[in-house]
């Protein structure tokens, strides 16, 4: 069903026709506006004496709200605060969200949403979006019209194997997708009912949740194989049928798989891994972000990536085809990059199994041009002290692997080294922003994938950059909707991260930091939906909307958590 019933009254006024009265229309919470509902409109839909005597306006109840909320000094609690309100009022939730975004961001999503997802079983209020399991082999078609509604366009996915850097939480990864679509609403305007949080619930091999008694999910080891390839399959054309405008976007798989259905269903239907793509592209837009700011051209930046999970290899490939953008020559890409996973570089000389990671392997015959040949030392420190990187991402999920070693060795070959220890949650980061400040006399420009308070040093106060997916996903997907995007290609991501570095200030620069404020994550989601909007068109993938459109475009399909007037006479 559609969920907003709108029409013009006889003075050309927009007036919403909601599709219940009394008690049912006060707890539903697309429709409700709770104390807001006026006097005239407490009579025409039969709530006089349901609410208190007073007409708040939303501003006012946001307020209230604000004020409860913080009042809990445990994140945990203030997750399930803004959870619960969410489920019985979402326009007063979203208007709450996008008023206090850069406040709220770390409680709907990383840090706190990780320890939620561990948590999920126990802190389980009400059911929102879908659970897909093996038991609804040849029905998930049937499943997905029993979505709340089927004007679905933009729908978040995951199999929860991989949640943050916290491994595989079964049933309760649900909160990944949930707390994404709450921020494609906040930041990009994506009418909630427009959006499905779904997991592909296909067990576990946490042994920890399998023996909790109160656990919600599939009571039963992790499906694998061609068992779990049919059932994604199945998800698959089942979402084409039943939503075949939606856009898909794949979240938290483990590393084999989410390469794998990227590559296979990339062209299938419209659809993109955030943890590879979205990633890729907030990564490199700190790094052009970091070439302004040292004046040392892109083409000369020597690059050292720490893991290669998804997330490390997302950033290699969007750093390369950046690289050759901007005019280095293929021969010299494989000695600019150096990739290294849990065994250290990757060398052609070594057994790859994962395929991803052979595009980044270097030829056995640099590595030992380099010092770095077999049977000598290929970690981290010994990759530093090879290539001399002028850019260190850690993407490894190993708090400490950045030691202090390592970060002195780096800047003794440049002036103001690029170092982003980008692992999240906070426990998982590489380095904390004050120890590399301090290990490199505050020369580094640093910026990190969760947020950490301003760093004191020399007198200065400089605030560390959160490299937040949130600053790339949702303007990608708006602009993908209005573009009406066919395919979401790198052309796409490598928009983003210029249009995220050209909205990095020169305030921001001087005070340290590689990323805008995340308060005007709006403003940034609807520049970058444009810029999407253009790569698309210019790519072929896209509508031909003209440049002097696209904008208003973007501002247009923007929804707006505003209570609308209700009138139930005829129009």
């Amino acid at each position: 069903m559609e969920p907003f019933h709108l029409k013009r009254d006889k003075h050309g006024r927009i007036r919403l026709e909601p599709p219940s009265r009394g008690i049912k229309l006060l707890r539903d919470p697309l429709y409700t506006k709770g104390t807001a509902f006026s006097a005239e409109e407490r009579v025409a839909f039969g709530l006089e004496g349901l609410l208190p005597h007073a007409v708040n306006s939303l501003e006012q109840q946001r307020q209230r709200v604000y004020d409860n909320i913080t009042r809990k000094s445990d994140p945990l609690e203030r997750y399930i605060g803004l959870e619960a309100l969410q489920d019985r009022n979402e326009h007063l939730f979203y208007a709450l969200l996008t008023h206090h975004i850069e406040e709220f961001l770390p409680i709907v999503y990383t840090p706190t949403v990780g320890y939620a997802c561990q948590q999920y079983s126990r802190i389980f209020r009400r059911a929102r979006g879908l659970w897909i399991t093996p038991e609804h082999r040849g029905r998930i078609e049937h499943v997905l019209w029993d979505a709340p509604f089927d004007c679905v366009r933009l729908i978040v996915v995951t199999d929860n194997e991989r949640i943050l850097g916290l491994g595989d939480q079964g049933a309760g990864g649900m909160g990944i997708p949930i707390g994404k679509l709450a921020l494609y609403t906040a930041a990009a305007g994506i009418p909630p009912w427009e959006t499905l949080p779904i997991s592909l619930d296909v067990g576990t091999d946490n042994e920890e949740l399998l023996e909790d008694e109160l656990y919600l999910g599939w009571r039963f080891p992790r499906l694998r194989g061609q068992q779990y390839d049919d059932l994604v399959d199945e998800f698959v054309t089942a979402v084409k049928r039943c939503f075949p405008r939606a856009l898909l976007q794949w979240e938290d798989f483990k590393k084999g798989n989410a390469f794998r259905l990227l590559d296979r269903y990339r062209r299938t239907l419209p659809s993109f891994n955030d943890d590879i793509q979205g990633t890729a592209a907030v990564a490199v837009a700190g790094m052009l972000s970091g070439v302004r700011a040292t004046g040392v051209p892109l083409s000369e930046q020597r690059v050292v990536v720490l893991g290669a999970g998804a997330a490390g290899v997302g950033i290699a490939r969007l750093i390369r085809e950046t690289l050759k953008r901007d005019g280095v020559p293929e021969d010299a890409l494989v000695g600019r990059m150096a990739s290294l996973d849990s065994q250290g570089l990757l060398v052609d000389d070594r057994e790859l199994d994962e395929p991803y990671k052979r595009d980044f392997a270097w030829p056995a015959a640099l590595a030992e041009a380099r010092g770095l040949g077999p049977g000598r030392p290929r970690d981290l420190a010994a990759v530093v002290r090879a290539l001399r990187p002028t850019v260190l991402f850690g993407m490894s999920g190993l708090p400490g692997a950045f030691t202090e070693e390592i970060v002195r060795e780096m800047a003794s070959h440049v002036e103001r080294p690029l170092i982003l220890p980008m692992s999240n949650p906070t426990s998982k980061c590489e380095a904390t922003p004050q120890q590399i400040l301090d290990w490199t006399d505050g020369r580094a420009l640093v910026a990190t994938g969760s947020p950490f308070e301003p760093v004191q040093h020399g007198g200065r106060t400089i605030r560390v950059g959160q490299g937040n997916n949130a600053f790339v996903f949702p303007g990608i997907g708006l602009g993908v909707l209005v573009a009406e995007a066919g395919e979401v290609g790198d052309a796409l991501f490598a928009a983003a991260a210029d249009c995220l570095a050209a909205q990095v200030s020169e305030d921001d620069l001087r005070e340290g930091s590689l990323y805008p404020s995340i308060g005007d994550l709006r403003r940034i989601t609807a520049g970058i939906a444009a810029a999407v909007v253009r790569a698309a068109r210019d790519s072929n993938v896209g509508r031909a909307i003209p440049d002097d459109r696209i904008e208003d475009q973007v501002r247009a399909a923007m929804w707006e958590p505003v209570y609308a007037p209700m009138d139930a006479s005829p129009g």
